[in-house]
């Protein structure tokens, strides 16, 4: 186990050398200019340049990119363009909240799907079968952005129940704070509730043509038992597996989500770097998602190993 970790930790150097080679070039093709979107339209062309000088981008973009590896190997992201602080310092101040709002949103998504599928599955064939079947399908085809804007104006608009600007604070009580990610929340969880209802009930029917199930059913067990004792255990691999790949998918693909509702994320984080060119921002942020998309994976396989200790993640037998 330990010589597996090792290998998966030393695979992050060449896939952060190769997500930082192709953003690195993809945000030089993006239209604009650094310098000019700080200075603002009236500045002149004079000042533009000698900013350009003084942030480093008038070199050639093969010296900026090796300037760049020379820090990124000391572990410095660099310093933003627009904030003129170190981009792990925004990174540090922002993560905790993209965290904190796709756990919320991961634990809607879990506590909602698994049961929907556990009873679809309970339920082939039959009419509840072919509604969860249909919920899913549906969760899974919603835009994002639609969905967020139409229950932005549903609880909040129209009916003014629910917050759907920033992230509120604790001092104003525990319930006036978690009020805020109620809508975020559902928003970013429908896609990966469809997934776990959808991978829940397949993995649970495949399951059940094992002769352990058989042989539970011939002694009169009851199918709800069976399911939840007995099949859920075996059938809980590939949800392990569509788990880790959403809690990625959740850490950055907040973009939308951040923004529709103002969220102080990294999603909105990264919209606010692209709109005013702050490649630094953008490099460091991709940067330190792929890092914790690795590490997720990473654990992901780890938990293989504990919940059934008969998988050799490693390969060596």
């Amino acid at each position: 186990m330990l010589k597996y970790i090792l290998r998966r930790l030393k695979d992050i150097i060449p896939t952060i050398f190769l997500v930082t080679l192709i953003v690195f070039f993809i945000t030089r093709i993006i239209p604009g200019n650094p310098a000019s979107a700080m200075l603002g339209p009236q500045a002149s062309a004079e000042d533009i340049k000698a900013l350009e000088t003084q942030l480093g981008l008038d070199k050639p973009i093969l010296v900026q990119f090796a300037d760049y590896l020379k820090n990124l190997a000391k572990l410095d992201l660099g310093t933003s363009y627009r904030y003129n602080v170190p981009v792990f310092s925004l990174i540090a101040e922002r993560f905790p909240n993209t965290i904190r709002l796709s756990i919320f949103a991961l634990l809607i998504a879990l506590i909602l799907g698994v049961p929907m599928g556990i009873w679809a599955a309970l339920k082939k064939g039959s009419i509840i079968d072919l509604l969860l079947s249909s919920i899913s399908l549906l969760g899974v085809s919603i835009p994002v952005f639609w969905l967020g804007i139409m229950l932005a104006l549903l609880f909040s608009v129209n009916l003014q129940l629910l917050p759907s600007n920033g992230m509120g604070s604790l001092d104003n009580g525990f319930l006036s704070y978690m009020s805020y990610y109620i809508l975020p929340g559902i928003t970013l969880a429908t896609i990966p509730m469809a997934n776990f209802a959808r991978i829940t009930r397949s993995s649970i029917l495949d399951v059940m043509n094992n002769n352990y199930i058989k042989t539970a059913r011939a002694k009169g067990v009851s199918n709800f038992k069976i399911v939840t004792k007995h099949a859920f255990k075996n059938a809980a691999i590939p949800l392990l597996t569509v788990v880790g790949m959403q809690l990625s998918s959740l850490l950055s693909g907040a973009v939308l989500t951040e923004t529709i509702y103002s969220w102080p994320g990294m999603g909105r984080l990264i919209v606010e770097a692209i709109d005013k060119r702050d490649f630094i921002v953008i490099q460091g942020v991709v940067i330190f998602t792929a890092i914790i998309y690795v590490l997720v994976n990473l654990a992901v396989d780890i938990l293989y190993k504990l919940v059934n200790p008969k998988i050799d993640i490693e390969g060596e037998k």
